[in-house]
C-alpha cells in the first residue's frame, strides 16, 4: 500500500463514514477483488488491504487511533501493539488529543449531540443498532430499438449481481465450523462505551466490531465467499418494457438487487434504458419526425404519397405548390405515451429533389417550361423563414 492510499481510499469511502457505510463498501470491494472471481492481477494482495482496512475502520477504538495518527504512524505503531487500549495509547497521546474524542469526526461534537439529543438521556444508539441492512440496489443498462419502444417489449438480460452463498447459506462460514461466544460482547452483538465528554458522561451502545454483531466468533470462513456470505453470479431475468419508454429512464426490478442481512430484503435492481437511433425517424419526446424527397411534379401538383409509421404506412395528401422544407403533421402517428394516454404526433419534412440526370425529352420540356415563366422567380413572404426553419 503506498503512503497515499488510507483505509479510507481503500474502501472508497469518505472520512465521515458511518460503519453501515463502511461494511457496504467493504462488500462491494470483497466481490470485485474475490481472488476466486477478479481478473486483476494483484487482486489478492487487494483483498487483503480490504480486509484490513475493513477490520481498522470497523473497531471505534483503532478507527479514532487510525484517525488522529495518521496511515504511517498507526501502522507503525500497530506493528508494536501500540495502539491498543485506543487513541491515548497510541504513540504515547495520552491526553494530549483532542478533548472532544477523536480527530476527523469520531467521538467529535456531532457524537456527543447524537449521545444526549438522539439518544434521550445518553441512550443513543450507535452505527451498529440499525438492525439489519437491506441490500444495495444494483444498476445496470439495456439497449432496444424504436420499434421496441413503440409496441413495448417483453426481453430477456443476463446480469452478473452478488448472491447468497449457498455453501454457507449466506452465513460466511461451514455448518461444522467451531464456533464461541464473542469475548468482546459477551454474546450480545453489542458493546457499551462510556465516554467523558465536555457536557459529562455520555454512554453509547454500538454493534460489537468483533464479531460484526453475531455474538459468536467462528473458527473459520467459508471457502467459497471468504467469510462474505456473497458470491458473483450471472443471473438472467425478464424485463418488461412499457410502450413509449424513452431513453434515460429506469425501470426498477423489486428484489433483485444485492442480497441484504439475513432477514432483510434484498434492494433492486435498476435497469437504465437506452433507445437505438432509427434510420427513418428521430424522436423529440412523444413526436417522431420523417424526412422525404418529393420531385418538382408533386410539389407543383400535389400528390398522395405513402408515409412510413412505425406500425406500417399511412397516406398523406400532398397540397399542390409545396414548398421545399415545409413541414406536414400527421396527429396521433408519433410514439404512444407512457400509461396509455394518447400517441404522439410525427412531423413529415418535404425536400424537393432536382434530379441529377434528364433525357433530351425532360431537358426539351424544361426548357420550355423556363422559356414560358421566365427567368425571375416569385419568392412569397414566409420563404426564407420556412427555409430558415427547416434548416
Amino acid at each position: 500500500m503506498s503512503t497515499s492510499e488510507n483505509f479510507y481510499d481503500v474502501l472508497g469511502v469518505s472520512r465521515d463514514a458511518d460503519e453501515s457505510d463502511i461494511k457496504s463498501a467493504y462488500r462491494e470491494k470483497v466481490q470485485e477483488y474475490h481472488p476466486d472471481v477478479s481478473d486483476e492481477e494483484n487482486a489478492e494482495e487487494q483483498f487483503k488491504k480490504i480486509q484490513k482496512a475493513k477490520e481498522v475502520l470497523t473497531d471505534d477504538e483503532k478507527r479514532e487511533a487510525y484517525d488522529q495518527l495518521g496511515h504511517e504512524r498507526f501502522t507503525e505503531a500497530e506493528k508494536h501493539g501500540g495502539f491498543e487500549g485506543g487513541a491515548g495509547g497510541a504513540g504515547g497521546m495520552g491526553g494530549q488529543g483532542n478533548p472532544f474524542g477523536g480527530a476527523g469526526g469520531q467521538g467529535g461534537m456531532g457524537d456527543i449531540f447524537d449521545q444526549f439529543f438522539g439518544g434521550m438521556g445518553g441512550q443513543g444508539q450507535g452505527r451498529g443498532q440499525r438492525g439489519p441492512q437491506p441490500g444495495q440496489d444494483l444498476r445496470t443498462s439495456l439497449d432496444i430499438t424504436l420499434e421496441e419502444a413503440y409496441e413495448g417489449v417483453e426481453k430477456q438480460m443476463t446480469v452478473r449481481r452478488p448472491e447468497r452463498c449457498d455453501d454457507c447459506g449466506g452465513s460466511g462460514h461451514p455448518e461444522d465450523a467451531d464456533v464461541r461466544t464473542c469475548p468482546e460482547c459477551n454474546g450480545q452483538g453489542r458493546v457499551t462505551q462510556v465516554q467523558q465528554t465536555p457536557l459529562g458522561r455520555a454512554q453509547t451502545v454500538t454493534e460489537c466490531s468483533r464479531c460484526d454483531g453475531e455474538g459468536e466468533l467462528y473458527s473459520e470462513n467459508c471457502e467459497t465467499c471468504h467469510g462474505t456470505g456473497q458470491v458473483n453470479r450471472e443471473a438472467t431475468l425478464t424485463v418488461e418494457v412499457p410502450a413509449g419508454i424513452r431513453s434515460g429512464q429506469t425501470l426498477r426490478m423489486d428484489r433483485e438487487g444485492a442480497p441484504g442481512d439475513e432477514g432483510a430484503p434484498n434492494g433492486d435492481l435498476l435497469v437504465e434504458i437506452a433507445v437505438e437511433d432509427h434510420p427513418d425517424f428521430e424522436r423529440d419526446g412523444d413526436d417522431l419526425h420523417h424526412r422525404t424527397g418529393i420531385s418538382f411534379p408533386q410539389a407543383t401538383f400535389g400528390d398522395t404519397l405513402e408515409i412510413p409509421t412505425l406500425d406500417g404506412t399511412a397516406e398523406f395528401d400532398l397540397p399542390e405548390s409545396t414548398q421545399s422544407g415545409e413541414t406536414f403533421r400527421l396527429r396521433g402517428k408519433g410514439m404512444p405515451r407512457l400509461r396509455g394516454r394518447g400517441q404522439g404526433d410525427l412531423y413529415v419534412h418535404v425536400q424537393v429533389v432536382t434530379p441529377e440526370e434528364l433525357n433530351e425529352e425532360q431537358k426539351e420540356a424544361l426548357m420550355q417550361f423556363a422559356e414560358a415563366g421566365g427567368e425571375e422567380v416569385e419568392v412569397s413572404e414566409g420563404f426564407f423563414e420556412r427555409l430558415k426553419n427547416s434548416l
